[in-house]
């Protein structure tokens, strides 16, 4: 069964407590089951509301990553020791934090792979929690309304030129963009592969900022 079929399943079955699987998701991640559930309402296939599907998945986002950050914030070094093979994310995460710390906090969740890493490598970094609290605000609005929109729109565009061949468009894109994922994952896995070494080569955590 297809994300798009299990959702339709779900919704057909359990109705609005597909919103609260959307909460879980993308707490964890959930760029696709976001885009998908936009483009099956603006199909009338799901009977939903878009609008709610932007607030829970807005939710979902903002809560992950707070999350996030406080795990960082309080385990972050003895965790890292656990993760070696998180080390090249990390320290590239770290890279990007220096250089734009702002910008970083408002774009991570839209650099692939660098989704649940980021929050928690800031948390190491003594950002205040207000700063981040904020930005996160930000970030995770604009997220949630790009991908339940942007799925909205994108159901009306294949709705209008597809017709009854739109369901069939939108599986091949979520089979291509699926498969593309799991291509980039085996292609960093090659070029990185887990060792046995310590992740604690990361750059050294900032202290707090005052008036955290």
């Amino acid at each position: 069964m297809s994300l798009e079929q299990w959702i339709i399943h779900f919704t057909n079955n359990y109705g609005p407590l597909v919103y609260l699987v959307i909460l879980v998701w993308t707490f964890l991640e959930g760029e696709t089951v976001v885009l998908i559930t936009g483009a099956l309402i603006s199909s009338g296939t799901v009977h939903l509301d878009v609008w709610l599907l932007t607030l829970f998945a807005f939710l979902g986002s903002f809560g992950g990553d707070q999350s996030w950050f406080y795990i960082g914030r309080r385990y972050g070094t003895p965790l890292l020791k656990r993760w070696p093979n998180m080390a090249t994310k990390v320290q590239w995460a770290f890279r990007l934090l220096a250089q734009q710390e702002d910008l970083f906090i408002l774009t991570f969740r839209f650099i692939y792979g660098l989704r649940n890493i980021s929050p928690f490598v800031i948390g190491m970094t003594g950002v205040s929690r207000l700063k981040f609290l904020a930005l996160n605000f930000i970030a995770a609005a604009v997220w949630a309304n790009t991908f339940a929109w942007g799925g909205f729109t994108l159901g009306k565009a294949m709705e209008a030129y597809l017709g009854q061949s739109s369901r069939v468009v939108l599986a091949v894109v979520v089979a291509v963009a699926a498969a593309s994922a799991v291509l980039n994952w085996l292609r960093q896995r090659r070029k990185n592969p887990p060792s046995g070494g310590s992740a604690a080569a990361a750059p050294t955590e900032r202290e707090p900022v005052s008036g955290d």
